[in-house]
């Protein structure tokens, strides 16, 4: 059993790297949670019945404890502004803008919803159906289209408003 579960954490470890990025982005203990996710995959193990697909259930431990772990901590992520200066050094070359750049203020602005809408971006960004969505986070799988709706939406102002 030990071996079948090392097994899945390597084949999945990108998921669980993308939820704690998302989840606890910047923070000083985001390994620790990280452990603490692994930990709780560990418990959970025994008990998967495979009545749903792995990377689901993987998905539902790992999000409902990081949800649990921010509620649990009191986790707000802290947001620097940029000073003028800074803000017109950023600005100054558009043309430096890398893929990884892009992919921080899509991170950033992902880490400013709330935990179920972070839950469901990054399911849907990995292209789940809403009928696992629905299952994974336990709302309707309508639901799940309107919250996805919803929070396309506000990405896109975040992320527009970053670049005025």
């Amino acid at each position: 059993m030990e071996e079948e579960f090392i097994e899945l954490i390597n084949q999945y470890q990108g998921i669980l790297q993308k939820i704690c990025n998302i989840y606890f982005y910047q923070h000083p203990f985001r390994e620790d949670y990280y452990q603490e996710i692994l930990i709780r995959l560990w418990k959970a193990y025994p008990k998967f019945k495979q009545e749903s697909t792995v990377s689901t259930w993987l998905y539902r431990v790992t999000l409902n404890t990081a949800i649990d772990l921010v509620r649990k901590e009191s986790v707000q992520p802290v947001y620097k502004e940029l000073s003028t200066q800074e803000y017109a050094i950023h600005d100054s070359h558009p043309e430096e803008n890398t893929a990884t750049d892009k992919k921080e203020q899509l991170y950033q602005a992902i880490n400013r919803l709330s935990e179920i809408e972070k839950a469901i971006i990054i399911l849907y960004l990995e292209s789940y159906e809403y009928k696992e969505i629905a299952a994974v986070i336990g709302i309707s799988e309508s639901n799940v289209g309107v919250k996805i709706n919803r929070i396309k939406k506000q990405l896109i102002k975040q992320l527009n408003n970053g670049r005025q």
